[in-house]
């Protein structure tokens, strides 16, 4: 049965580059989703790689038609930003081929496509790493930026307190943490547990 594999944790863990060594990898044969989002591009980021980048007039004409699985927004020091996860048909109809996904998302987010596709289909794979180093990496990715937004940067580091409290883990029911100190020894721990899934 086909399985999606949610990637989860706070800014700076790690998750687009576990993403990138996840669905490159050809013995996992892990198949995308793509979210979206309406905040700007970042240095690097593609269309249709990282997120699909949209408006609020993209996201509008999908709520119209019912395609939203779930969407957060967050109101940032640069306006409102909205990140959402739309319905894939084809998913539906390949659930027994054993085609088996990976997204990167939030608790929140997790927990709404848990409920759209199943339990036994959904599978979350938090990334946890240690506040200091994690601020440290949020940091240096946004020197990279053209425009910075520091205080932007400030803001989700915060956020990310409060929306992967214990409690929220808890009552998405994420119990198993990924502990990235040391990037391979993670990722091999994941790869692990993803073949162990393989049906």
């Amino acid at each position: 049965m086909t399985k999606i594999y949610v990637l989860i944790g706070k800014s700076g863990s790690g998750k687009d580059s576990f993403f990138e060594e996840l669905i490159a990898d050809k013995d996992l044969n892990l198949k995308s989703i793509v979210g979206y989002t309406t905040r700007p591009k970042r240095v690097h980021e593609s269309e249709g790689v990282e997120y699909h980048f949209t408006d609020e007039a993209g996201l509008n004409k999908l709520r119209n038609e019912d395609m939203i699985i779930e969407e957060r927004c967050y109101h940032t020091v640069h306006g409102d930003w909205y990140y959402f996860t739309a319905k894939d048909e084809k998913i539906l109809e390949n659930i027994e081929q054993n085609i088996n996904y990976i997204y990167i998302g939030t608790v929140e987010s997790f927990v709404k496509m848990k409920e759209y596709y199943g339990s036994d289909i959904v599978i979350p794979l938090y990334i946890e790493v240690e506040d200091g180093e994690r601020l440290a990496r949020a940091l240096k990715r946004e020197r990279k930026q053209d425009a910075p937004k520091y205080a932007e940067m400030c803001r989700r580091f915060l956020a990310d307190c409060e929306d992967f409290s214990e409690e929220n883990l808890e009552k998405a029911g994420i119990s198993k943490k990924y502990e990235n100190m040391d990037f391979e020894k993670c990722l091999a721990e994941i790869k692990e547990d993803i073949m162990d899934n393989v049906d």
